[in-house]
């Protein structure tokens, strides 16, 4: 096992390369500016037919009302995940641009967005029809962001712009500068519509779904589930944020399944597609990737070594709310060869047995959508409509999970203890929720004199969280001027400016190359930490400030240079 964990990091090199793609990171990121109106749209669905539920049923006139913000939001999500989507991908653009000639985003967007209403929408009487403008249009989105930043990208490069003289105000400049690239990609797609129209006889948006529909089907299969959720586990064993490399493939997929789901609920149907966002939040990676809700428990209430039982402690709060980092480099179970097969196994079981409930038992699948820090149980039983046998599964995924890891556990347990028999271990090791080879950071007089602002990135906003109150705490409690904030990796490109240092969590670490050319055009220290590392600095308010303290006043770049952490063990 030990070998074959071996050769499976030497493709990590790999695995970072294609996570940090510019046009998978800008589908990624495209998707989380846009978060806000999915959450927001969900809200009113879930008055408007979860009462149904229970007999209770709003009159035509009142379920209008209610769900009229999400057909205006929801409803036009393509439209708004194709300008959000060519904004970030034109940041990445111009990351390789000089400062003194780059891609304008606001350009890029509003093409972007008349890209897709040329793509996706039908003319009718007095304008455009809005069939394709939201979760059905999503690949089309895709589609004029790509083409819009690589023409932009093209003239801009290469100066094929207007050029004003000196004494026309910038403003205006930019105005006449961005003409050329925003005519030529909506020409060049308008083009492309018209072909497709006259070939296919319907538009873009319609002509794609029609061809992947078979793709799509299958991906809602046994074995495609497999394929996605097995993924997203293995890349994260092996220390790289699976979600980063595999929902940019199926975004399009599981937000379409969630609209057709959602209408078949409300024609009295049952909700038959698998894969949607809630399969992934609160089966397949129930209480974070891997299925590890169960965990923290087991190390808690069934380890007989006393590092397990600290760490189990440390991270069940976390990992109940899906934030499992704790639990993944606090075990560790990334890259532990114990945990492979659970680690995989687990996502796998939890997404066929839910599949087989939907298909042969007649329970409904997702419909609503629920953020990602949902406690998983109740996701389940919310984003089903408090489908009776919703509840049944919670339990059984809870149970059948335990079953996965269990022996792999006791295995792992069992080392741990014989480990602590040999070594001689100090009372603070004893009674401190940290761990062997964290860390080892000497307290230092606080330098600074003005107040430093402190960002700390990770996927989704919440392991940020952790280490972003830690510094807060350590700030207040010494009394030293230090503002930590935490955010999600693809919403800081506005923001960076605002920060003195920037620390990036394990889980985007990867993408430390991309994010430094920013952070040195705009002055910003940057810093990225590893696994173990990271989560002692999460449980030790001191540790963080100092660690921060030594950061800002230190010409080094990454923590291991500059607070000379141990990270053995990792």
């Amino acid at each position: 096992m030990n070998s074959l964990v071996a050769q499976i990091e030497k493709m990590k090199p790999f695995f970072e390369k294609v996570s940090r793609n510019k046009y998978l990171r800008a589908v990624k990121d495209g998707f989380i500016a846009a978060m806000p109106v999915v959450l927001f749209s969900s809200i009113f669905m879930l008055i408007a037919y979860v009462p149904n539920i229970f007999g209770f049923y709003w009159s035509e006139t009142v379920e209008a009302l209610i769900v009229k913000p999400y057909n205006y939001s929801m409803g036009i999500l393509g439209l708004l995940v194709a300008g959000t989507t060519a904004k970030s991908l034109t940041d990445s653009f111009n990351r390789d641009l000089p400062k003194n000639n780059q891609i304008n985003n606001i350009s890029t967007l509003l093409a972007s967005i008349v890209g897709f209403l040329l793509l996706a929408a039908d003319p009718v009487e007095g304008g455009f029809g809005s069939g394709y403008l939201g979760t059905t249009g999503l690949l089309s989105a895709f589609v004029s962001a790509f083409i819009v930043v690589n023409v932009y990208n093209l003239f801009i490069k290469n100066n094929i712009t207007i050029k004003m003289p000196k004494e026309v105000p910038p403003n205006i400049s930019q105005t006449f500068k961005d003409l050329l690239p925003f005519a030529a990609s909506a020409m060049i797609i308008y083009f492309v519509d018209i072909v497709v129209r006259n070939v296919a006889g319907a538009n873009f948006a319609q002509m794609v779904i029609e061809l992947f529909q078979p793709l799509f089907s299958a991906a809602d299969g046994y074995v495609g589930l497999a394929i996605i959720y097995g993924a997203m586990s293995f890349f994260w064993f092996i220390g790289i944020h699976g979600p980063s490399i595999v929902e940019p493939a199926i975004s399009a997929i599981i937000y379409l399944n969630l609209d057709a789901n959602l209408q078949m609920f409300q024609a009295g149907e049952q909700a038959t597609h698998a894969l949607t966002p809630g399969i992934q939040y609160f089966v397949a990676t129930l209480g974070g990737t891997g299925a590890t809700f169960v965990v923290p428990y087991m190390f808690m209430f069934m380890a007989k070594s006393k590092q397990n039982k600290a760490i189990g402690k440390a991270s069940f709060i976390p990992t109940s709310f899906g934030v499992n980092e704790p639990i993944l480099f606090g075990g560790p179970l990334v890259l532990n060869p114990v945990f492979f097969i659970p680690f995989i196994l687990a996502p796998i079981m939890n997404v066929w047995v839910f599949k087989f409930f939907v298909d042969f038992l007649g329970m409904n699948s997702f419909m609503y959508f629920l953020p990602w820090t949902t406690p998983g149980p109740i996701g389940l039983v919310l984003g089903t409509a408090f489908h009776p046998l919703s509840f049944v599964l919670a339990a059984l995924l809870l149970v059948m999970d335990v079953l996965i890891y269990y022996p792999f556990f006791k295995v792992y347990d069992k080392q741990q203890v014989e480990r602590e028999q040999e070594e001689v271990i100090s009372n603070e090791e004893l009674t401190a929720p940290e761990f062997d080879g964290d860390v080892a950071i000497q307290a230092s007089e606080s330098t600074i004199k003005d107040e430093k602002n402190v960002l700390v990135l990770c996927a989704g906003g919440g392991t940020s969280g952790l280490l972003a109150n830690a510094l807060e705490n350590g700030a207040k409690e010494y009394n030293v001027p230090v503002t930590a904030a935490a955010g999600s990796y693809g919403t800081h490109n506005d923001i960076m400016k605002d920060f003195d240092l920037i620390v990036l969590a394990p889980q985007v670490a990867s993408n430390y190359e991309d994010i430094k050319k920013d952070a040195d055009r705009l002055g910003v220290k940057l810093v990225k930490t590893k696994g173990k590392e990271y989560i002692s600095l999460t449980n030790n308010p001191k540790g963080a400030l100092d660690f921060v303290l030594s950061t800002l006043n230190s010409e080094g770049e990454e923590a291991s240079d500059t607070t000379q952490l141990s990270q053995e063990g990792i």
